[in-house]
C-alpha cells in the first residue's frame, strides 16, 4: 500500500538524511511531498519551499530540530496525517502532545529503519 509522505526539512543536498529517505520513500513506491527551506530536486521529487494541502496524508516525516518545527504546528495539525514520525534529533514533547490529542499517532524511530526493516 503507497502511503503519501510529507518530508518536512528536505534538502536536495544527498548527503543528507531527509535526501536519503525521499529516495528511499520513493523507491517503496510511495508518494513523496517534499518541503525544504531551499527549492532543489531529489531524483523526479521537487523540493518545495511552501506549504500545501494534501489529500490524505498518510505520514509526516520530521528532518528538522525542535525549534524549526514550531512555524509547521499548524500546517502538521491541519493535515491531520495518520502519523508522525520523530527522526533522531527531532524530538519534541509538545508537538508530540498536540498531535496525540488531535488522534494522530506519533513515533520517535527512524524512517530509513522503518523502511529498510519493512515496518513502514
Amino acid at each position: 500500500m503507497n502511503k503519501t509522505t510529507v518530508v518536512l526539512g528536505a534538502s536536495a543536498n544527498p548527503a543528507r538524511y531527509s535526501n536519503i529517505a525521499i529516495n528511499r520513500l520513493r523507491q517503496h513506491g510511495h508518494p513523496v511531498v517534499a518541503i525544504g527551506k531551499r527549492e532543489g530536486k531529489v531524483g523526479d521529487t521537487s523540493v518545495e519551499t511552501a506549504t500545501r494541502p494534501i489529500e490524505n496524508p498518510d505520514t509526516v516525516t520530521l528532518y528538522l530540530n525542535p525549534n524549526n518545527q514550531k512555524q509547521y504546528y499548524d500546517y502538521i495539525l491541519d493535515l491531520h496525517p495518520k502519523r508522525i514520525i520523530f527522526n533522531p534529533g527531532t524530538e519534541n514533547n509538545e508537538l508530540r502532545e498536540l498531535a496525540e490529542k488531535a488522534g494522530i499517532q506519533t513515533m520517535e524511530a527512524c524512517t530509513l529503519v522503518l523502511l529498510s526493516t519493512g515496518q513502514y
